[in-house]
């Protein structure tokens, strides 16, 4: 794509939930053919290996790009890239200025992982990134989660909190 000047311009960024879709195209033949010459305890490390990895390379890009530097708010912030398209359907809990926690009473990544046949490993497509992801943005925001719609519950209760500079309690 060009712009007014022909100069190559950038693509206009895809939604969250459709490159989740093309990554997991890709996971699913590779989890397959591990799965076949190696088994399903090697074949899923190691995609949950390479979705940590992929994850925290691709927080620390968004966090590159936050500018002024990271933090809870701006993590925030973020989430709207994840919601878009109604791809989560999400109820505040509670948002302080060291706490976020929400529900996901609807997920359409785990609707897409089911519909793509991975409802087998859609836990670490995408379910086990969020935790990894938040570190990868700011080593302070820590993850709790206890359920995943993915994994057959209601809803999927994301807890957040900021942790001391020092990232112990």
């Amino acid at each position: 794509m060009t712009d007014h000047t022909g100069k190559l311009s950038a693509p206009a960024p895809l939604p969250m939930l459709e490159k989740r879709r093309i990554e997991a195209a890709i996971l699913k033949h590779v989890y397959e053919v591990l799965k076949a010459s190696h088994g399903k305890d090697v074949a899923e490390s190691t995609v949950a290996g390479a979705v940590r990895k992929s994850a925290v390379e691709q927080a620390k890009e968004m966090a590159a790009a936050a500018g002024g530097g990271t933090s809870l708010q701006t993590f925030i912030d973020r989430q709207a890239l994840w919601r878009a398209g109604g791809a989560l359907e999400t109820e505040v809990i509670e948002q302080t200025e060291t706490t976020y926690a929400y529900n996901v009473t609807r997920c359409r990544y785990a609707e897409m992982y089911r519909e793509m046949g991975l409802g087998e490993i859609g836990h670490l497509l995408s379910c086990m990134r969020d935790g990894t992801f938040a570190e990868g943005y700011d080593r302070r925001i820590a993850l709790t989660r206890t359920q995943t719609i993915m994994q057959g519950a209601s809803h999927c209760d994301f807890r957040y909190r900021l942790l001391k500079d020092d990232a112990t309690d």
